[in-house]
């Protein structure tokens, strides 16, 4: 998804941005250029290939590819620019310009951002951006339709899709690499939309995907354990997390306050912060903030809440999502908009003639059946394990709920996630999830330790059970239910492929529960929106 119309720009102009570099040709022998990408395959004529260090194989590798298709310079490394000699050498062919800098991870996305002028002002789009362990993915989706509820023409960057208008592509990383990031901000100013929301995650952050954006508004949502595999500890994630938050990264800040880390975000940012609580007891519940929660009640599956500023001033909202992380996910998206110059009464407005949080959002407590109570989430840590299983308790019924652990992913999670279901399900279905290159059964038994061990010391009365594989642990679920219960599949939601060992096998946890209800002879909802 690039602009229409290329616009080259010298690629000497667009290097300047980047400051000395390591090894450049002379400046007259370099050419106009029209794009940047990382992958060989998608190089088009005119493109700057920007070959990069990998975890297996150097971009370089792929140089005479790119130079087959196109590519009007390179720029790698200086071990990069050794292996792209050999490979055009090999291939017969001569190398255009090469740019050697120190660190072509952290260069390519200044370099996009001007050969794409992603951030041109007077056509770049109001831009959001979304942080957070939890909650991203909802809270981008409702951004996007109290956006469209004010009128604006938006655009979306997400874990499920990535929107410009109308037009719509499934996506396949939750923020893509830079180069994609600015070709899709410039595609969005080329339609003329107003806004566009951005997921940004803490891999994103950490690998440079987001390098050259500024986002006009940052949201931090909440930071629970995840993704240590790449971090190590809570504070080198949080430091990650912390870097959206800085003059280089965004204008200003709505930062929920409900647990430690966000206070400590509002404390250290060094741009305008708003805070907001939403939380009403526990720890959260007596911290100073900008804009609190002060009433929620249910309203159909969702809930109804006043938002109120240290002046008074009132925001009444409803979300038609179940679940209070569901009140946190409207309140940030609303409070966002405000931040972003849009006036008070312009979103009551808004929030009273669309009811934009009513927006269905793939595989985010997504209800396909009613009875009984059939939901699929994507709750794949602790945390949302938790409130996801929290939210679903009703007076009478039993919760049955099915999950496993991601593989090549951390391990200590595991059997925490075990010990939460078992605390909060009747029925807890341990199956699997994607295991990559693991042993399905290792992961497994870690998380049914955790359970086990659950029920034992804290006398539960869970039923722990292992089905596998996965389709059919859905339908033992639904074998075991009665209309007056609950099934929540958690942990895949809007995924359409499970990667196992190496092969993309199709699972869609939707479609197997939609089949398993039909098949023990209970209905679902209509299939409308149900494929992401």
């Amino acid at each position: 998804m690039r602009p229409r119309v290329p616009r080259p720009i010298s690629l000497s102009t667009a290097l300047a941005v980047l400051g000395p570099l390591a090894a450049t040709p002379d400046a007259d022998s370099l050419p106009t250029v029209s794009g940047v990408t990382l992958d060989s395959r998608s190089v088009l004529p005119g493109d700057v290939y920007a070959a990069l260090p990998g975890a297996s194989r150097h971009g370089a590798e792929f140089a005479a590819q790119a130079v087959l298709s196109g590519a009007s310079a390179i720029m790698t490394d200086e071990a990069g620019a050794a292996i792209a000699a050999r490979s055009a050498a090999a291939a017969g062919i001569d190398l255009p310009p090469v740019v050697v800098v120190t660190d072509p991870r952290r260069a390519v996305g200044p370099l996009a951002r001007e050969v794409f002028r992603s951030r041109q002002q007077g056509s770049a789009p109001t831009l959001f951006g979304i942080t957070g362990t939890n909650g991203k993915t909802t809270s981008t989706y409702f951004l996007n339709a109290l956006l469209e509820a004010l009128g604006r023409t938006t655009g979306l960057i997400g874990t499920i899709e990535i929107r410009a208008g109308d037009e719509a592509i499934p996506s396949l990383l939750t923020t893509p690499e830079s180069p994609q990031v600015h070709s899709l901000l410039a595609l969005m100013g080329e339609r003329g939309l107003d806004a566009a929301s951005m997921e940004v995650s803490s891999h994103a952050l950490e690998f440079g995907r987001v390098d050259g954006v500024r986002f006009d508004v940052a949201g931090f949502t909440n930071l629970t354990q995840d993704h240590l595999d790449l971090h190590g500890t809570m504070e080198d994630y949080f430091a990650v997390k912390a870097s959206l938050f800085t003059h280089e990264r965004c204008g200003s800040a709505v930062v929920l306050v409900d647990d430690p880390w966000g206070r400590k975000l509002a404390d250290t940012a060094d741009v305008p912060v708003l805070t907001l609580r939403t939380d009403r007891s526990g720890d959260g519940g007596t911290v100073d903030a900008d804009w609190v929660v002060t009433s929620a009640e249910p309203s159909g599956l969702g809930n109804a809440f006043v938002l109120e500023n240290r002046s008074g001033e009132r925001l009444r909202v409803r979300t038609g999502l179940p679940g209070s992380f569901n009140i946190s996910n409207a309140a940030l998206a609303t409070i966002m908009v405000l931040a972003s110059g849009v006036a008070l009464e312009d979103i009551q407005r808004a929030l009273d003639a669309h009811d934009p949080f009513t927006t269905e959002v793939p595989g985010r407590m997504q209800l396909i059946g009613e009875e009984p109570a059939s939901i699929v989430d994507f709750a794949h840590n602790p945390d949302a394990l938790e409130r996801t299983l929290s939210s679903v308790r009703r007076p009478t019924g039993r919760v049955i709920a099915v999950f496993g652990a991601t593989g090549q992913r951390d391990e200590s999670k595991r059997p925490v996630m075990g010990a939460v279901g078992a605390r909060l399900s009747d029925v807890l279905i341990v199956t699997d999830d994607d295991p990559h290159d693991e042993d399905e059964a290792v992961i497994r038994s870690a998380v049914l330790a955790g359970a086990r061990d659950a029920v034992r010391n804290e006398g539960l009365s869970c039923q722990v059970l292992e089905v596998f594989p996965r389709a059919d642990a859905i339908d033992r679920a639904v074998a075991l239910a009665t209309p007056s219960d609950t099934i929540v599949i958690a942990g895949r939601g809007h995924e359409v492929w499970q990667e196992v060992k190496g092969v993309n096998l199709s699972l869609d946890d939707r479609v197997e529960l939609r089949s398993a209800l039909t098949r023990h002879g209970f209905s679902g909802l209509s299939t409308s929106g149900i494929e992401s």
